[in-house]
């Protein structure tokens, strides 16, 4: 499985940004996650002395050195971190650069203030970190990345390029709240100009260093106030039901002015932290971002067994949320199933049943277990079942489970007694399943599938409508419409509204006839060039999702 990569930004210096970072990483690994630290704050760079006792040697190397890789034309760049020893999983750190004793090298200025990201960039600078990117996510379950402050060069490749999601950690005054959510637009619209098609940020905000204990009335009433600024960022991943201001409130860490001077790690010293402590607020943090996001519903009902779920890390136990397992006579079928179910964020692959290997392994490589059936189990899929259900209890004590997934007309009193009382699911063969993946999704994940997700069928259907435009147009009159069509299909792109792109779609087939002795109206280079640039972003956005 593929690692995870989160920026920590601020608009402002000063709002504890590196110091939720190195904590928040320290929890995880302790967690038993493997963890990445990088240090991009490369102009007031100083994450290397929050892990400085912990390190197993000095850095001698960094993201600087990095940058320079590339220009020295290094084939195969070192990886340039050091590892943090702390229990549990695996944290190493890439600091900005060299470190002697507790500063940056003496040449690490000049070496630094030598790097020109836009040149570097001019020379293919995009695609070497998108290599490194790989490597990271390949080798690590989250990378965190401390980013520069402000708007810069630095900033847009921790922010646009390189995430898969935000962290945003601000204080509450007026300079930070009136930059907070439009810098997220700005790395939204940076993301869209990169040849890298990625999904809109997913951002989580941080209110930090609020001092609740002396002023409680005045943080009340800056609290509310942070609430309204940030409630857009929690648009595309807070379950329905859970409000904004049920989010900032976990997502507060408290001033405590002991841990003010200095850095330090209160994660190692508050074990367990109590309510009141600022390692609680951290443990909250570091389990959202565990969580990837997601069950926030449970976080507004128990925070405690929220927290305790990340730290059981039972996920991690299996490289899948779902194996399908499918007959060969429907092997289409578990293809198409599995893509539906990816598409719904499920981490879905099939079940290679009939491999006595597979089925002699002593680890399980999925959390469920989905068999698709036609008429009666084979042979293969009733053995995996029966080994299934004796290894249904998770490593956490979580209940795994088993679905079965009936094509109509299979009589289910013929299926093995100890697979009938499991809840069925039915579905027609001949259409796509994609009403049975988001039931799947809801029940795995316990909470309805977003509709924000994209639907590859409507993606589909706005890359043959693009190709099949003709080069001629049979009335002059229709290339406003057209070019107004392509536009909107355009926006319903980056806006995510997929029912939109599809209705344009279909608005475009029709304003796209042709004559058919070649004569008309000739589309304007400048329109072709248009459909040509929608079309490479939707062939990439398709690829990303079936690949």
């Amino acid at each position: 499985m593929s690692g995870t990569v989160i920026t920590f930004y601020s608009y402002k210096g000063g709002v504890g940004r590196s110091f939720t970072l190195a904590n928040t990483a320290v929890l995880l690994a302790r967690w038993g996650y493997r963890v990445l630290a990088v240090d991009w704050d490369l102009e007031a760079p100083g994450l290397h002395l929050y892990f400085r006792p912990h390190l197993s040697q000095m850095p001698d190397s960094g993201v600087v050195d990095l940058a320079h890789d590339f220009l020295r034309e290094v084939e195969v760049p070192p990886a340039h971190t050091v590892r943090v020893d702390v229990e549990g999983g695996v944290l190493d750190l890439m600091a900005a650069g060299k470190v002697v004793g507790n500063k940056l090298d003496a040449s690490y200025t000049y070496r630094m203030q030598g790097i020109d990201w836009e040149e570097l960039y001019e020379q293919g600078f995009a695609a070497y970190l998108e290599d490194r990117r790989e490597e990271w996510i390949a080798k690590y379950d989250f990378v965190l990345i401390d980013s520069r402050t402000g708007v810069s060069d630095i900033a847009g490749i921790c922010a646009a390029q390189l995430p898969d999601r935000l962290v945003v950690v601000f204080t509450a005054n007026e300079q930070n709240l009136n930059e907070v959510v439009d810098i997220v637009h700005l790395a939204d619209q940076a993301r869209d100009r990169l040849p890298y098609d990625r999904p809109r940020h997913q951002v989580m905000p941080v209110l930090s260093r609020l001092d609740n204990r002396m002023e409680y009335e005045r943080a009340e009433e800056w609290q509310q106030k942070c609430v309204g600024v940030v409630a857009p960022l929690f648009s595309n991943w807070l379950v329905k039901g859970v409000t904004p201001e049920q989010m900032v409130r976990h997502l507060t860490v408290p001033y405590i002015s002991y841990w003010s001077f200095g850095e330090l790690l209160p994660v190692l010293a508050e074990r367990p932290p109590s309510s009141d402590q600022i390692s609680f607020a951290l443990e909250t943090v570091a389990a959202v971002i565990a969580q990837e996001f997601d069950r926030t519903d449970l976080l507004a009902d128990n925070r405690d067994a929220y927290v305790a779920a990340a730290r059981s890390r039972h996920r991690r136990k299996f490289d899948w949320d779902l194996l399908v397992s499918s007959p060969r006579t429907l092997w289409r079928t578990g293809t198409e199933l599995i893509t539906e179910l990816r598409l719904l964020g499920v981490a879905a692959d099939r079940s290679v049943s009939g491999d006595p290997e597979f089925l002699d392994q002593t680890n399980d490589p999925a959390e469920h277990l989905c068999l698709v059936v036609d008429g009666a189990l084979s042979r293969w899929q009733l053995t995996e079942a029966e080994r299934f259900m004796r290894r249904t209890l998770g490593p956490d004590g979580s209940q795994r489970q088993m679905f079965c997934l009936l094509t109509r007309g299979t009589d289910r009193e013929l299926l093995p007694g100890f697979l009938r009382s499991l809840r069925h699911l039915e579905f027609d063969p001949v259409g796509r399943p994609a009403q049975v993946a988001r039931e799947l999704h809801d029940l795995i994940k316990a909470a309805p599938a977003p509709e924000s997700e994209p639907a590859l069928e409507a993606l589909r259907t706005a890359e043959a409508a693009l190709r099949e435009l003709p080069g001629h147009l049979a009335y002059e009159a229709r290339l406003a419409l057209l070019e107004e069509t392509v536009s909107g299909m355009t926006s319903a792109l980056d806006d995510g509204d997929f029912d939109l792109l599809r209705d344009r779609s279909a608005d475009l087939l029709l304003l796209g006839k042709s004559q058919r002795n070649g004569t008309g109206v000739p589309v304007p280079g400048r329109l072709r060039a248009e459909v040509s640039a929608l079309l490479t972003r939707i062939d990439r956005r398709i690829n990303a999702f079936t690949e």
